[in-house]
């Protein structure tokens, strides 16, 4: 116990937990028979990468993760061959880089002093420790040894086993819950090729940051394509032979009958992958040479919650905060459909998230669950819509209700005579910009002097790739586009630095290669002025009429945000004019 309570000192000095908490997870840990770091994490008193920074203050070690940059694998130093990928994944560590003799190396468990002896008298060179959470070191060692074949080509290479696409061992999959544990599959794990090539497909996806996975054939040409980063990327496909194996295999972890190939079909299932839980929504397709299945992955821990973390100016998170923060009102959020739209909605309720106020959400699906909020699925077949929950919400004792979006003249009535009742109402629609949002609910049939009376505030958004810091390239740009950004931006020239350099993309190992890791936001937020009211109150809402009155008082279009994003070096010039 000696241990854990220097922990908590350290955990409790910090502010993480209290006297209280710590009481609580020195039991739950006694209970469990679970180390005292465990009962944080599982009780959600503390996260893995605080703890890991404490940990590395308690041992005096330097401290390395995916938000300070120490945490990062030199790919072209030869690492994996200095550490075997069995000895990293067993002892939960990893290589970082080499400088001379001394090797730098993360461990997840600083105790743990056996490992760096071994690797020490193994590598011939002296081991500098770092402390890193298991899960960001898990990730840097498919990083650093996926590099050298992708997990899709190992099980291709993997010795063939026969049997049913159904069958695998219990260690690796549960199909009675739809789940498969991709931290205990590997490609010699005796499975057959189909069940292998599935978990090497999700793995390598995973690993890639794709958010969605397209399997199709054409002409008995297996496609595999990854989308990352908002393109579509072809990676090696599956055999011919193996095709209807591998969405039949796909079909019965997600529950859904193998025998229909006539009709779409929807289902869902989950990985664990790397310690972390990953839902992942499936749909199939029927088309001309067979089924085309996309299986989109939604990683809870990728996905940002915070206001300061996905792009937004300061001036446009002060805006989204004063009017959520209003006792009653409408803010809705447009874009097309990929654009991150309900994640911001979910970053603005975590924000305001308070056990004093009663949060109801309605959407199609439910793919974020968080806690506090009481969410609910639409589902048109037992007449569960839209509207049909937000008549219910209304007698529900509302403080907000979060819309998915608003498709119909009813559910758009039944927003704003929430919204005019004392209710704050957040909700998207699928419009061009912001200023579109107006003209497209007074379609839907909205009374323009009621509209006018509720709505607080209007934005759009849009997602651009962030340019990798490990190889983006600097150059100077030329006089013309200077002026064009100048313009735009409407940045003086005398509070840019001199020789002002732009960035763009080049690739690298680290990026696989397409010069961007990531994606974030560029917004356009407009609060609701009382000229922009009495224009909708009139009913010639006409969105260049809005939008003039919103730049005229200094608010700033999506081209705005862009650029101020490339003045930064976080995204390229042809990203902003591609996106806006």
């Amino acid at each position: 116990m000696g241990l854990s309570r220097d922990l908590a000192g350290i955990l409790i000095q910090r502010g993480v937990i209290d006297d209280t908490q710590k009481v609580k997870a020195e039991q739950a840990a006694r209970r469990n028979k679970w180390t005292f770091a465990e009962a944080l994490m599982k009780e959600g008193l503390a996260s893995e990468e605080v703890i890991a920074s404490a940990l590395a203050e308690q041992f005096g070690l330097p401290f390395a993760s995916d938000s300070n940059r120490l945490l990062r694998v030199e790919t072209d130093q030869g690492l994996d061959k200095l550490v075997p990928e069995d000895f990293a994944r067993k002892n939960l560590t990893v290589p970082l880089f080499r400088e001379g003799n001394i090797l730098a190396v993360a461990f997840a468990d600083p105790e743990n002093l056996g490992v760096a002896e071994v690797l020490q008298m193994t590598t011939k060179l002296q081991i500098e420790p770092f402390v890193a959470a298991r899960s960001q070191i898990l990730r840097q060692i498919d990083t650093l040894y996926g590099s050298r074949a992708g997990f899709i080509e190992q099980a291709l290479d993997a010795p063939k086993s026969p049997g049913p696409a159904g069958a695998a061992s219990r260690e690796t999959v549960d199909l009675a819950v739809g789940t498969i544990d991709l931290d205990k599959a590997s490609p010699a794990s005796g499975a057959p090729m189909a069940i292998q090539l599935v978990n090497a497909i999700l793995k390598q996806a995973v690993s890639e940051r794709a958010s969605d996975i397209h399997l199709e054939i054409f002409d008995d040409q297996p496609i595999l394509r990854f989308r990352i980063d908002g393109m579509l990327y072809e990676r090696t496909p599956p055999p011919r032979d193996l095709f209807l194996t591998l969405v039949s295999r796909l079909k019965i972890v997600a529950r859904l009958d193998i025998a229909e190939r006539r009709l779409p079909q929807d289902g869902a299932f989950s990985i664990k992958l790397q310690d972390r839980p990953i839902d992942i929504r499936m749909s199939t397709c029927p088309a001309a040479f067979g089924e085309k299945v996309v299986l989109r992955l939604l990683d809870k821990g990728a996905v940002q919650f915070d206001l300061d973390k996905i792009g937004l100016e300061p001036r446009q998170r002060d805006h989204f905060l004063e009017a959520a923060r209003l006792p009653h009102g409408m803010i809705f959020l447009t874009g097309p459909t990929g654009s991150g739209k309900t994640s911001t909605l979910y970053a603005l309720l975590n924000a305001i998230k308070t056990p004093s106020l009663n949060f109801l959400t309605i959407e199609d699906p439910v793919e974020i669950k968080m806690k506090g909020l009481t969410q609910v699925e639409v589902k048109p077949n037992i007449g569960l819509t839209f509207a049909a929950a937000l008549r219910s919400f209304l007698r529900q004792d509302p403080d907000i209700l979060l819309v998915g979006e608003v498709r119909d003249e009813e559910t758009a009535e039944i927003c704003i005579r929430a919204a005019l009742t004392g209710h704050m109402v957040l909700s998207t629609l699928h419009t061009n910009d912001a200023m579109g949002c107006t003209p497209r609910l007074l379609d839907l049939g909205a009374e323009p002097f009621l509209l006018s009376s509720c709505l607080e505030l209007v934005a759009a958004q849009r997602l651009i790739r962030v340019l990798c810091t490990s190889c983006r390239e600097a150059y100077a740009p030329d006089e013309n586009l200077m002026a064009q950004v100048l313009k735009e931006s409407r940045i003086p020239a005398s509070e840019l630095p001199p020789n002002l350099s732009f960035y763009r993309p080049k690739g690298c190992p680290r990026c696989h290669s397409t010069g961007f890791q990531g994606r974030i936001g560029i917004y356009e937020v407009y609060r609701l002025l009382p000229e922009m009211k009495e224009i909708i109150a009139r009913g010639k809402a006409e969105a260049h009429r809005l939008q003039d009155v919103a730049l005229r008082n200094g608010m700033w279009n999506l081209r705005t945000s862009g650029w101020l994003k490339v003045l930064r070096g976080i995204t390229s010039v042809e990203e902003v004019l591609t996106n806006t």
